[in-house]
C-alpha cells in the first residue's frame, strides 16, 4: 500500500474504473452470447437481439474497453452468422 496521499487516490481510482470495466464487459460478453444462441436456435426474436448485441459492441468501442477494429470484426462476425440462418 502507498504511503504518499495522491498515490493512495491513484489505487483507489484505479479499482473503481477497473470494477465499471469488468462490468462492462461482462455485459458485453453477455449481449454477444445471448445473440449467438438466438442464431443458433434461429428464434424469433433473433434480430431484437441482434440489433442489441450491435449496440452494445458499438457503446464498448465509444468507451474504448475494445479496439474499434476488434468492434467491427465482431459484428462482421455476427452479421455473417445471422445471414447464413436466414437464407
Amino acid at each position: 500500500m502507498p504511503n504518499i496521499k495522491s498515490a493512495i487516490k491513484r489505487v483507489r481510482v484505479t479499482q473503481k474504473k477497473s470494477l465499471k470495466n469488468v462490468t462492462q464487459k461482462s455485459a458485453l460478453k453477455t449481449s454477444v452470447k445471448k445473440c449467438k444462441e438466438a442464431i443458433e436456435k434461429k428464434d424469433a426474436n433473433v434480430v431484437v437481439s441482434y440489433t442489441e448485441a450491435i449496440k452494445s459492441i458499438d457503446k464498448a468501442a465509444a468507451r474504448k474497453l475494445i479496439h474499434k477494429n476488434t468492434a467491427a470484426r465482431r459484428k462482421s462476425k455476427l452479421a455473417k452468422a445471422l445471414n447464413s440462418v436466414s437464407k
